[in-house]
């Protein structure tokens, strides 16, 4: 072995081209995760499942509500890409035994019944749009041109 060639032992962690030792990995990687105290990851939903957007105004945390719908700005209609996003989630929740809105008529395929719920705007599922200030725009499927 040369001069420039370093040994490469137990407990080794590549940092930019060289191999150093490092004093952390000898920690329990339960150690190394960062906790935020709840027992459970931050993972930016509420109990409830939903996603609450947290905005930092003045040092007070105020839980960002959306725009009211008479100040929307974006069209009324549903985009293809919110199509295909919607049903494919909604597919997917109906294949994991999800309640179905809908009366079946003897359907079994979870793509099928979604389309049927988005035919009759009776999908439980909030479409978010993002702005390029910044905000959001909460539109639930009833609201939406679904053609």
């Amino acid at each position: 072995m040369s001069d420039d060639e370093e040994q490469i032992g137990n407990g080794s962690a590549f940092d930019g081209g060289t191999f150093n030792e490092s004093e952390d990995n000898d920690a329990p990687m339960d150690d190394r995760l960062e906790d935020d105290g709840d027992g459970g990851a931050d993972d930016g939903l509420d109990v409830t499942g939903e996603r609450e957007d947290m905005i930092v105004e003045g040092g007070d945390m105020v839980v960002s509500t959306g725009t009211a719908p008479s100040e929307r700005v974006t069209t009324r209609y549903l985009t293809k890409y919110e199509r295909a996003r919607v049903l494919g989630t909604r597919a997917l929740q109906i294949s994991m035994n999800a309640p179905v809105m809908v009366d079946l008529d003897g359907e079994t395929d979870p793509l099928r019944i979604a389309e049927k719920e988005l035919r009759e705007r009776k999908i439980p599922i909030i479409v978010r749009r993002y702005l390029p200030d910044g905000s959001h725009e909460d539109w639930s499927i009833d609201e939406l041109i679904v053609d």
